[in-house]
């Protein structure tokens, strides 16, 4: 017997159909079945009342790390993906940095299968672009994207030879498959605790000035230009960063970039507690900084909002700031923050953001079965939220195994009610369903 739901009266957004408005939305079964203000269900059929709640098609994490395998003691594969479901996420991107690294077919398979049998979440693998995430032998690309890999990454370690990662946009763009690059000059962040300036010098920290990400980026726009290869900046955090990807843009490079809610939201003016939960790489930065990256978010020169979800054991943040790892979990609390620092204020329309954290990141990765449309025959990968709910960060568990959020006891608007995953809910009122 089909399965039927019926989401009556719901706000859907739907950026690639073009829709924002109430309507009726049908799922049977893995799809949805019809949508329209006139769309009923048969006998039988579960309604569930949408009033006051937003429809979207699932989000889409660019970067999220999952830790497994190998550190199974900050996060698994299933707790991650719970994580995920919980926030709204239909499909993630897991990065490599795990151990053995993930920079051959044969652990790109094992992520996949433990994201299968966990059920909760699609979780597409990224490869690494260099052997063990060295820097200097380029992986066999060609056999990762044979399994499916749609991006490569040395994730936090970026890579510094000019030669190698011209390769790797060369020999990429033969299996159209995206280089990410986390931008950062090895050479001028040696030792950093936080970004360079006026903070860091208060704090007695060393500080990673925002040039160190500005000068890769403009190599590595340079190289994609050359090459004609996909590259990606992902966690841009820097205001001259954007300077150069929208001079990119208008030149036609193949260049795409992303940006956290945490480095949308908070300041490096954050740290003067010494809060290891705000220690992030790259670093918070200045006010200018922020308001740089909110306006290229709205203009679209930064195509996507991802997570850089880094789950850590406790007791690795529970140290001195200059001892503790840098990173936060953000899964769970990217689009509420979203919705709240940047929906609410009027800076970014609520369907701008749906397109940022769903239907763009979904094109970047190159998956048709999610960021929409919602339309009869695709498949019912959903997200549907209360905008108007009001929570704070850390009040109840969290899904992850972490509790590292840098948004550690922050009100905000906005709570995911239900997320289907091929029509299974996987987060079922509130609550993650397995």
């Amino acid at each position: 017997m089909a399965s039927r739901t019926l989401f009556r009266g719901v706000r859907l957004v739907d950026p690639r159909s073009g829709h924002d408005g109430p309507t009726n939305v049908l799922v049977e079964d893995e799809s949805i079945e019809g949508v329209g203000p006139d769309v009923s269900g048969a006998a039988g059929t579960r309604v569930i009342d949408g009033d006051g709640l937003v429809m979207a098609p699932g989000l889409v994490d660019l970067h999220a790390h999952l830790r497994e395998p190998g550190f199974e003691h900050k996060e698994t594969v299933e707790t991650g993906s719970r994580a995920a479901a919980v926030g709204g996420y239909t499909a993630i991107c897991a990065m490599p940095n795990t151990d053995p690294v993930t920079d051959n077919a044969a652990v790109v398979m094992e992520v996949r299968n433990l994201a299968e049998k966990a059920g909760l979440c699609d979780v597409f693998p990224a490869g690494a672009i260099t052997k063990g995430l060295a820097g200097e032998s380029l992986t066999d690309i060609g056999e990762m994207a044979d399994v499916g890999v749609r991006l490569l990454t040395d994730d936090h370690n970026c890579v510094q030879s000019s030669r190698v990662m011209r390769l790797a946009l060369e020999y990429a763009k033969s299996f159209d498959v995206v280089i990410a690059q986390h931008a950062q000059d090895a050479a001028l962040t040696e030792g950093w605790q936080m970004h360079e300036g006026h903070y860091s010098a208060l704090l007695g920290l060393t500080g990673a000035p925002s040039e160190a990400e500005s000068v890769v980026v403009a190599r590595d726009v340079e190289l994609a230009r050359l090459t004609g290869g996909r590259l990606h900046v992902t966690h841009v955090s820097a205001a001259p960063s954007v300077d150069l990807l929208a001079s990119a843009r208008e030149r036609g490079v193949r260049v795409s970039a992303d940006v956290t809610p945490h480095h949308l939201t908070l300041l490096d003016e954050d740290l003067v507690t010494y809060d290891t939960y705000l220690k992030v790489n790259p670093p918070l930065r200045t006010g200018e900084d922020r308001q740089a990256l909110r306006r290229a978010v709205h203009d679209a020169v930064i195509d996507a909002v991802a997570t850089d979800h880094a789950p850590h054991a406790a007791e690795d943040k529970e140290q001195e700031f200059d001892q503790a790892p840098p990173g936060t979990i953000g899964l769970e609390t990217a689009l509420a923050v979203i919705l709240t620092e940047l929906v609410e204020p009027g800076d970014l329309s609520l369907s701008a953001a749906v397109e940022r954290m769903s239907s763009t990141p979904a094109s970047i990765l190159r998956l048709d079965e999610h960021g929409g449309p919602i339309a009869p025959g695709r498949p019912a990968n959903l997200v549907v939220f209360d905008p108007a709910a009001e929570w704070t960060v850390g009040e109840r568990p969290f899904a992850s195994m972490a509790r590292n959020s840098a948004f550690t006891d922050r009100k905000v608007r906005g709570r995911v009610v239900h997320t289907l995953l091929r029509g299974t809910f996987t987060v079922q009122d509130g609550e993650a369903t397995r």
